[in-house]
């Protein structure tokens, strides 16, 4: 019969947190502690002291979990306090908030004061938490703060350099990616842009299909008609919205057909919108091959920002090209199915049918 010791040590060997403390994973910070009977202290998973033997380890959801049982707070990896993750992270997004409120962009220096480190290190750390470079984030906030100041305000001129923008020419050097038009159209709601759509049906329920001058801008899918046209309608309020013609009709039995087999793929030019985080996120969905699923951390991983995995998600979730820009192709850690924009079950659908099932 094994003796306590034995006993003790074979629980902490077969439970999978002793891996995370084997391998030191810092990626685990956060999610347990664990103690050490011997030194009466407490410790998170990556911490580098001294491994104990295992009969004298044992695990604890919290911190005050750990304190509670009577342990002290290693004094190396201080586990009491937030992960090194996750201060980062708690740093990143106090300078996004300062870059959101200031007036005028902070630059690099200005930034690498307020957080008091070096600017090449801030740098570093923002793009890897953010997915973005500092200057990056601010040029999307300035497009998005434009894209509001062109529905509030009377003049063109004036919204450009309300959202912050030195000189009009900086905005109109990208306007027409951002916007997905020329300025004064968006301010009038997209007034003067023609936009051809057509409903129609294809095997997951209705689907909408509409193009700018520029290509495909919307694939939406739903359960009710009168809804997706509402959509595209508040995305282009004054836009001139013109029923599809027989041409138009054929690029409509092309998306149908991307819808029943996605293996196929699309020859349709595309009206792709966005943030140049988003644009990045949505080329990588467009990379993963039919029938091959990524997870939302691999897609940080491979946009270069392994820490921007919530802004990832949040990526698929803006996109509006349905199976075009293949968001269904995302999937959780461990191979199940998160939300979709259009339904778990039309997503379930998509990739079975990329499998060949």
């Amino acid at each position: 019969m094994p003796s306590k010791t034995d006993s003790r040590a074979a629980a902490t060997l077969n439970d999978p947190r002793w891996a995370a403390v084997v391998a030191r994973d810092a990626t685990a910070d956060g999610r347990f502690v664990y103690s050490v009977k011997t030194t009466g202290v407490y410790c998170r998973p990556s911490c580098g002291a001294r491994r104990a033997r295992p009969e004298h380890v044992a695990f604890h959801a919290t911190a005050a979990d750990a304190e509670h049982a009577g342990f002290r707070p290693c004094k190396r990896c201080m586990p009491q306090q937030e992960p090194p993750a996750g201060q980062r992270a708690l740093r990143v997004a106090a300078l996004c908030r300062l870059i959101e409120q200031s007036e005028t962009v902070p630059t690099l220096a200005q930034l690498a004061r307020h957080a008091g480190l070096s600017a090449g290190y801030l740098q570093r750390e923002f793009k890897a938490v953010s997915g973005l470079t500092p200057k990056a984030y601010a040029a999307a906030q300035r497009a998005r703060r434009v894209r509001a100041e062109l529905l509030r305000r009377g003049s063109v001129t004036d919204a450009i350099y309300g959202a912050g923008y030195s000189s009009s020419g900086r905005f109109y050097d990208n306007a027409n990616q951002v916007l997905g038009m020329t300025p004064t159209r968006y301010h009038r709601g997209g007034e003067d842009t023609a936009i051809r759509f057509a409903i129609g049906d294809c095997s997951l329920g209705a689907i909408l299909v509409a193009a700018s001058e520029r290509g495909v801008c919307a694939i939406l899918i739903g359960d009710d008609p009168e809804t997706l046209a509402r959509d595209l309608q508040d995305r282009f309020a004054r836009a001139e919205l013109i029923g599809g013609d027989a041409v138009f009709e054929q690029w409509v039995a092309k998306v149908v057909g991307l819808v029943e087999a996605p293996r196929l793929g699309l020859d349709l030019p595309l009206d792709v919108r966005g943030t140049a985080f988003q644009q990045r996120v949505w080329q990588a969905l467009r990379d993963i091959p039919p029938g091959a699923t990524a997870s939302y951390s691999e897609i940080a991983r491979r946009i270069a920002a392994p820490k921007a995995v919530r802004a990832v998600a949040r990526a698929c979730a803006a996109n509006t090209l349905a199976v075009a820009i293949p968001c269904h192709r995302v999937v959780r850690t461990d191979g199940s199915l998160s939300g979709y924009r259009w339904g778990v079950e039309r997503k379930r659908a998509l990739l079975e049918r990329e499998a060949g099932r």
